[in-house]
């Protein structure tokens, strides 16, 4: 089987139930992005320096849902099959769970803290940064398609559990996070 089609080569691709859309709809940037973000948590889990068994655990499931994430964004809820995938109440629920955990390990944050540390936390910075864009293109997609109800929410919690595995990692590399400081209004 050959991995060229050559049915996208005038600038359109399907979706799950069949409807040819153009590769720069909201919907394909949604998914996109999203296909960007499980890219970039492969590269942060091949980081074999600092990362520990909890945390590529973690990053594997996360991966995992994000193909059934992606699923769901590529297909439309008008053009439902019964067998889509969608992403659930169980999947942030297991997010939420995950931020706490981890949390409970962390110092309390009293500052903005710069983006980055060790290797580890900086790709993992990257990834929350990447996950943000993606929620932001799913937002703008839900306002002109329905999309599935937990997409955005787990998109959020996401975003939130690669910050605090980032501050994880930073503290198990014993590198200290840099607080912001405002500029002076001198």
């Amino acid at each position: 089987m050959k991995i060229y089609t050559r049915k996208g080569d005038r600038g359109e691709t399907s979706l799950f139930g069949g409807e040819r859309v153009h590769k720069d709809s909201l919907r394909l940037e949604a998914y996109g992005t999203v296909d960007e973000l499980n890219s970039i948590l492969g590269l942060v889990r091949s980081y074999r320096d600092g990362i520990d068994k909890e945390i590529d655990g973690m990053l594997e499931a996360v991966q995992n849902d994000l193909f059934v994430l992606g699923a769901d964004l590529s297909t439309p809820l008008s053009k439902e099959k019964a067998k889509t995938p969608r992403v659930g109440p169980k999947d942030v629920k297991r997010l939420e769970r995950w931020i706490d955990k981890t949390e409970d390990k962390l110092p309390p944050l009293k500052n903005f803290i710069l983006p980055g540390g060790s290797p580890l936390a900086s790709a993992l910075h990257l990834a929350r940064t990447v996950c943000r864009r993606a929620e932001r293109r799913v937002v703008a997609l839900s306002h002109s398609e329905e999309i599935g109800e937990l997409v955005i929410v787990y998109l959020n919690r996401l975003s939130d559990l690669l910050f605090v595995v980032a501050r994880l990692a930073n503290g198990r590399a014993r590198v200290e996070e840099v607080k912001w400081s405002p500029p002076s209004r001198a």
